[in-house]
């Protein structure tokens, strides 16, 4: 793979897939009128109803919209003081040697956020969690942008942010390999960029995310290969698998309520929230995903049985690990793609349809002999 040999920006070509990954890939006093009361009454319960199906939307959104305020190849927003924020809890490792100071906006559920909750937890750094309401996000008031996970690392001068799952694991993983580079230089390699979606419309996406940038020798074939086959399953856990789960954990009324409610007991939104606001985003929220969700499966293409689209993509991870015959996708140590995949099936751990998954496919070892590597690396967690 390329390897920077000067602090450049640069733009390196799509992916070019392999024949499975290419078909992986490409397999959200005075009484009114009675007829005035009804309708205010409809379009509040309607706006209620759409501001907390779009709350709960954001746990299952791909990062890949017009970034608020941002323009194409504007960097990655740094800061000269840190907003104000209340942590919810810090993961603290003594073994640490990284030099980050991590904050972590996130909820708690979100497939992306779990995301960079493993990787930190993978490569043993310390990092602080703030605990974002999907209704009113007040946590991320201070930011342009919307959306979730954001990471603020603390550098010289100021504040670093970084956005996009995706991106976030690559920069840090470039910064952890080589440190002869600030993560403010590092972030020059990730610009953002401007394009046009399969549906037409302009979109906004981060360039290189799936790259590792470092100045180390140029590998053989065997490990150029190796680092294909990394990105390639890293983009497959962000374009095909994490579409199958909004389907699944919405597909009945009644899963819908249950995965809420597993929300909020894993989220300890009881603990941070208004009583008021737990309970809208988990009664309306639930009723908002669970019609959503019948939209989501037409966009992505989801078969009727549901179940089925998730099994076959875990199935398909399931046999690249078998003809390894190694307990990882890394080997005898989970790499970018093992922990992209965790990360994404963690955050459905509590739901019936991960239950369902587990009897149904062969993803219960690995996933289990994942989390215990995370036991192994993660530091303390420490409730503030």
């Amino acid at each position: 793979m390329w390897r920077p040999t000067m602090l450049r920006r640069v733009t390196l070509p799509l992916i070019k897939e392999n024949t499975t990954i290419s078909r992986l890939l490409y397999s959200t006093k005075s009484r009114a009128p009675r007829s005035t009361v009804k309708l205010t009454l409809i379009s509040a319960s309607v706006g209620i109803l759409v501001g907390a199906g779009y709350g709960g939307y954001t746990h299952y959104k791909i990062n890949t919209k017009k970034l608020s305020g941002q323009t194409e190849n504007e960097e990655f927003a740094y800061l000269k003081e840190a907003p104000a924020y209340k942590s919810n809890y810090k993961v603290i490792n003594e073994a640490d040697t990284s030099n980050l100071q991590l904050v972590l906006f996130q909820y708690q559920t979100c497939p992306f956020c779990c995301k960079v909750r493993a990787y930190l937890d993978a490569r043993g750094i310390s990092y602080e969690i703030v605990e974002v309401d999907a209704v009113l996000r007040q946590a991320i008031k201070w930011s342009g942008y919307k959306k979730v996970p954001i990471l603020l690392a603390k550098v010289d001068g100021g504040y670093q942010t970084l956005l996009d799952s995706s991106a976030i694991l690559s920069i840090l993983e470039t910064y952890l390999r080589d440190k002869t580079y600030s993560l403010q230089d590092i972030v020059k390699f990730y610009p953002l960029s401007k394009f046009e979606n399969d549906s037409g419309k302009t979109t906004t996406d981060v360039t290189n995310k799936y790259f590792i940038m470092h100045n180390s020798p140029v590998p053989d074939e065997k490990q150029r290969n190796l680092e294909t086959e990394e990105r390639e399953w890293r983009q497959w856990a962000d374009k095909v698998l994490v579409h199958t789960l909004s389907p699944n954990v919405y597909r009945t009324a009644r899963e819908s309520l249950e995965t809420f409610k597993w929300f909020e007991e894993a989220g300890g939104w009881r603990q941070t929230f208004p009583g008021w606001e737990c309970a809208l985003m988990v009664y309306v929220g639930a009723a908002a995903m669970w019609l959503i969700a019948k939209r989501l499966k037409a966009r992505h293409n989801i078969q009727d049985d549901v179940r089925q689209s998730l099994y076959d993509a875990v199935n398909d991870w399931m046999d690249v690990i078998h003809k390894k015959g190694t307990p990882f996708f890394g080997g005898n140590s989970p790499n970018l793609a093992d922990i992209s995949v965790y990360g994404i099936l963690s955050s459905i751990e509590g739901c019936t349809a991960f239950h369902d998954l587990r009897d149904n496919t062969e993803i219960g070892k690995w996933f289990d002999n994942m989390k215990n590597s995370m036991k192994e690396t993660r530091g303390r967690m420490l409730a503030v």
